[in-house]
């Protein structure tokens, strides 16, 4: 094994938590999309920061890849050890160390998830707002930069992270930010670290921000004859400046797939999924603005969701989109799209997606956060079939073309992984070169999540 000199040595550091068995090397060499099995050599299990800082100095002395492993949702493979080495499983640091219900915030350890959180929370009438739909841990939410259904009121990740605390690539334990709302001192490493997909740093501590939890939430649901009445009535609704907590497309088979898979028992017409948070009398205000502005586009079926029960059978519907999707063609694998545009071209964007999938013989169903101009396209394709998967993968350049040609972007959420570096340049330009003396500053031996993010430099 290329890497046993590392191994031997944190096996000695570890004990049984450096685990060679083929069973736990398929779990963190698996993911929920097209990306193919990538089996790291070992898996670490640390319980304390210094304990990365010393795995890290092991790795980084024997030039051992290190690859950090949160819930293993990512869509693009960031998980995935792409050159051997080690997946360190972040799961045991798993603690929510402090809640300053005075500052709003609270500091967790990396392996805890957003859902652990809330629970943990509950007693203290705060809450974490962001939802991306997987129960994900809060270290690769910052790492992969994840937003979700509340990013048009709440923001991202990158909104949401006050201060961390990282083991670089040499082993250095540093701390970035502080609790403080702002600050104005030197480089924002913090920034950086987000969404950097374990690149440049390990996080192993978040100061995050909370939000009280609303008085009043209410939830609705309504339907339009075509896409483009949804999409801009979400864009008048926004340029209105309506507060909306989520704001949620669902197209024509998307809908269908929720009525195979959930038995929603929705009419096949695009939907849109809303909530509104606030007191009693904001909520029903906010609720009576967007249905004047839904009616100028002929929405119908208005459904109103007041209880909290009725709210999250709702939204868990629509975090069931991936399995609903499949229930489209059980025995096809889904290949899931992730771009964001300007919500002034979102409809454009849209019908042209729905069109290219129909023209190219591709079955697509469409969700999107289109608050903020993201959606996604659910491919669902053979992957035996190099055909179809050829056709899958054009579709998927296609749409990273338009939405950089709409002034957008190929990732509003999901971050780049394997999956998109091969677009970096089409993005970003000679901003790249400045990337990469980012990435050889940080990591000269290039130890950390080798092969993500930055495509190679003959690409």
């Amino acid at each position: 094994m290329t890497h046993q000199p590392a191994i031997t040595q944190l096996s000695a550091l570890l004990g049984d938590r450096l685990v060679t068995s083929q069973a736990d090397r398929d779990l963190h060499g698996q993911n929920e999309s097209y990306h193919p099995t990538l089996l790291p050599d070992a898996v670490a299990y640390p319980e304390t920061t210094q304990e990365v800082s010393e795995i890290v100095k092991i790795c980084a002395a024997e030039g051992c890849p290190i690859t950090a492993f949160g819930a293993g949702s990512s869509l693009e493979g960031q998980h995935l050890a792409s050159q051997g080495g080690i997946s360190l499983d972040m799961g045991r640091m798993n603690k929510l160390l402090a809640v300053n219900d005075e500052d709003l915030n609270a500091v967790v350890q990396p392996g805890l998830t957003r859902v652990e959180l809330n629970e943990e929370l509950r007693a203290t009438g705060l809450f974490f707002p962001l939802d991306p739909g997987a129960n994900a841990s809060l270290g690769g939410m910052a790492a992969t930069r994840a937003s979700g259904t509340t990013a048009v009121r709440y923001g991202t990740m990158a909104d949401s992270v006050l201060a961390l605390e990282a083991v670089m690539a040499d082993g250095t334990i540093i701390r970035t930010g502080s609790q403080a709302r702002k600050s104005s001192t030197g480089y924002d490493l913090t920034h950086l670290l987000i969404g950097s997909e374990g690149t440049l740093g390990i996080i192993t501590e978040l100061t995050l921000r909370l939000h009280g939890i609303p008085e009043a939430a209410s939830a609705a649901t309504c339907r339009f004859e075509s896409v483009e009445d949804a999409v801009n009535c979400v864009i008048l609704t926004i340029q209105s400046g309506l507060p909306m907590a989520r704001i949620e497309l669902i197209d024509e088979a998307m809908v269908r797939g929720f009525n195979l898979y959930s038995d929603a028992g929705l009419p096949e017409k695009p939907h849109l999924f809303l909530e509104f948070h606030g007191s009693p009398a904001a909520v029903a205000e906010q609720a009576e603005l967007f249905g004047d502005i839904a009616e100028e586009f002929g929405a119908a079926g208005f459904q109103r969701a007041e209880k909290t029960e009725d709210r999250n059978k709702l939204w868990s519907m629509r975090h069931n989109a991936h399995p609903a999707n499949k229930a489209l063609a059980p025995r096809k694998g889904i290949i899931s799209t992730d771009v964001c545009v300007p919500i002034s071209k979102l409809a454009e964007a849209i019908v042209e997606a729905q069109d290219k999938a129909r023209d190219m013989g591709l079955s697509c169903a469409i969700v999107g956060h289109v608050g903020d101009g993201n959606y996604h396209c659910g491919l669902n394709v053979d992957t035996s079939d190099a055909e179809e998967m050829k056709r899958a993968k054009e579709f998927v350049g296609l749409l990273n073309d338009s939405a950089l040609r709409l002034g957008g972007t190929v990732s509003g959420e999901h971050g780049i992984g394997l999956g998109k570096t091969g677009y970096m340049h089409a993005e970003h330009g000679p901003a790249l070169t400045y990337m990469r003396a980012i990435k050889a500053a940080f990591d000269p031996k290039g130890i950390l999540n080798p092969g993500k993010i930055l495509p190679a430099l003959n690409h």
